[in-house]
């Protein structure tokens, strides 16, 4: 089976249970192709097969867009078939696979603000805001990165971390680019950019108590 079918496969992966005939027919695939995706999957404890239907469950999507990535899909193409829930799942995963202890959607308060995934290594905090958008607007982007600075500050001020990065992770871009300092990163050059983000510390803007 090609990676490519297992992506596809994707769109398929909903909550409750789907039959191999409508697994192919979403796929845009024939049955036998649809099985054999289903097979791998249920290999991987991805969804449970009864009586020609395989049921999914809440996290079983992330799980095998993180399945085609680790067998070589391309993590740009993968995240096309994510929603923006998965898309933060995928963000935080990554994290965790570097190193890092992560949090998705931390709520701060007075005044209210959420940030999408934090991770923090090394005493060094990666405030993240994922935009599972179109490709953005160079205006739009400066007012992403403006509320995400305000946000880094707000978290700073809150808590015991001593430095935090704010950052933005897209879908559509093409390639890191910054504004005032804040790199925007495209998901699918994430994993290099993390790899490479201590090295690259005195390029972005940190915000300390």
């Amino acid at each position: 089976m090609q990676v490519n079918e297992l992506i596809k496969g994707l769109d398929a992966i909903i909550q409750d249970g789907i039959s191999v005939e409508d697994f192919a027919m979403v796929t845009d695939t024939n049955n036998l192709t649809a099985k054999q995706v289903i097979d791998v999957l249920v290999k991987n404890d991805i969804g449970k097969f009864d009586n020609n239907t395989v049921y999914f469950e809440d996290g079983d999507k992330l799980k095998a867009a993180i399945l085609a990535i680790s067998n070589g899909g391309e993590i740009g193409q993968v995240s096309e078939s994510l929603d923006w829930r998965d898309f933060e799942g995928l963000v935080a995963q990554i994290l965790q696979e570097k190193g890092s202890a992560t949090m998705k959607n931390m709520i701060l308060t007075k005044p209210r603000m959420e940030i999408d995934v934090v991770g923090i290594n090394h005493g060094i905090a990666m405030l993240i805001d994922c935009k599972h958008w179109k490709k953005l607007s160079n205006s739009a982007l400066n007012t992403i990165v403006e509320k995400q600075i305000k946000r880094v500050k707000h978290y700073v001020a809150k808590t015991n971390e001593s430095i935090a990065v704010p950052i933005i992770v897209t879908l559509y871009q093409e390639q890191t680019s910054f504004i005032n300092r804040v790199p925007i990163v495209p998901i699918q050059q994430f994993s290099s950019f993390v790899d490479e983000f201590y090295g690259n510390m005195d390029k972005m803007k940190t915000i300390e108590k």
